[in-house]
């Protein structure tokens, strides 16, 4: 399915409460032309095709600023609109992009190709794991790693010429994740690969899981914590120190909370999530990880609540990859409804909430067509019944979504 249901189409939506991805302006006609957004505010054309959005909100598409994806993925995301997924770590081919880049049945992508790891690093454990020889063989022989400086810079500059949007690098000894022991990236090589990057106008991103591992990225200079830490609260001075620095953070905290021990149950029970999703992630959804049960989402929302109030951008992500047993809690689209609900419990308000799943991811990774409701930009848009600016979890209400000015239907 291509955009080219959308050339030429006009689509007034009118009486629809809206968020512009910053604010909620009230009721306002928004015209679709084609793939991008007419007006909003004025009168509705002639022969516009017209969308009574009374008691509904509309919203820009969401942003998922972490995720692991593929082409089903992709397709899930979109069926609870959210209209573009960031991968973590993923090969993505550059004709497959295009591909993906025009179609309307599924959410658009942006990715970092692979990220940087040592040699049995994170998170060649999860695929060590899953007892097949021919991937444990891969792992061990042709899983792309670095160990100098040298090599760091190689990588990436490999990644960037395979079309990276941005940099991931991984600082992960496994003591929060179930996996103790797993070799870590030597500082000197996690340098080189965020200057780099840098060098390249490439924004870098690293996965972190304690409080010494996030320190350490900080200090080489990195862009975006892809995680809140699991094992500690933040310290003021490393707070100040992302402050200063414009380090943002997409804390994945429905992550965490699968990491805690708690599942996705009451979601995968929820109508409007078991309507839309295969049973297999009905069932991923019920389970947890319980890979870190000392964890405490009190402490989680007490950092949100740090960050938060020293003016650090939080993005929201979600961190979901595959249905496997060890991977549970988590679904592609729906986990980022939940994430804004875990936000929201932390202390941001659905305004606040909403905009780290719009505005703001689409400012910090550079995405100027998007996370706005605003003439010019991509028709990229979730219509909701009822009012997520009052009760968040309105926004898995959803009556319409768009992706470049197409209606989704499955």
């Amino acid at each position: 399915m291509n955009n080219e249901n959308a050339i030429g189409r006009t689509t007034a939506i009118v009486n629809a409460n809206v968020f512009d991805g910053e604010n909620s302006i009230g009721v306002k006609t928004v015209v679709l032309s084609g793939e991008t957004i007419q007006s909003v505010g004025d009168e509705v054309p002639g022969g516009a095709v017209v969308i009574d959005a009374m008691g509904k909100t509309l919203l820009p598409g969401l942003i998922d600023s972490h995720v692991h994806t593929d082409m089903d993925g992709l397709r899930d995301a979109l069926k609870f609109g959210v209209t573009t997924e960031l991968e973590m770590n993923g090969h993505w081919p550059a004709k497959q992009r295009r591909e993906i880049a025009e179609r309307t049945d599924m959410a658009d992508l942006r990715t970092c190709c692979m990220g940087v790891t040592p040699k049995g690093g994170h998170p060649t454990e999860y695929m060590d794991s899953m007892g097949n020889s021919l991937i444990r063989l891969y792992v061990r022989f042709f899983y792309p790693s670095v160990e100098t400086p040298e090599a760091a810079v190689k990588f990436v500059d490999k990644q960037i010429a395979g079309s990276a949007d941005y940099i991931k690098v991984f600082i992960e000894d496994g003591s929060c994740i179930g996996f103790p022991g797993l070799p870590v990236l030597r500082d000197d090589v996690l340098k080189a690969a965020i200057d780099e990057a840098h060098s390249q106008n490439k924004l870098t991103v690293v996965h972190a899981t304690t409080l010494d591992a996030a320190k350490k990225a900080v200090d080489a200079g990195i862009d975006c914590l892809g995680h809140l830490f699991f094992d500690s609260v933040p310290t003021p001075e490393l707070i100040t120190k992302m402050k200063a620095a414009d380090i943002f953070i997409i804390p994945t905290l429905v992550t965490l909370s699968t990491a805690f021990g708690n599942n996705a149950a009451e979601l995968a029970a929820d109508e409007r999530v078991r309507a839309r999703l295969d049973q297999k992630w009905i069932d991923a959804l019920s389970r947890s990880m319980n890979v870190y049960p000392q964890g405490k989402m009190e402490d989680a929302y007490a950092a949100i609540r740090a960050l938060k109030n020293a003016g650090v951008d939080i993005l929201a992500g979600s961190d979901v990859s595959d249905p496997l047993p060890i991977l549970g809690g988590l679904a592609h689209g729906v986990s980022l409804h939940h994430e804004l609900r875990l936000l929201v419990a932390a202390g941001l308000t659905p305004a606040e909430a909403l905009r780290a799943a719009t505005s703001t991811p689409a400012r910090r990774f550079g995405l100027v067509d998007r996370g706005r409701i605003a003439p010019g930009a991509r028709a990229d848009l979730l219509l909701v019944k009822g009012d997520p600016l009052a009760n968040i979890s309105d926004t898995l209400s959803i009556d319409i979504v768009w992706r470049s000015g197409v209606q989704y239907r499955s």
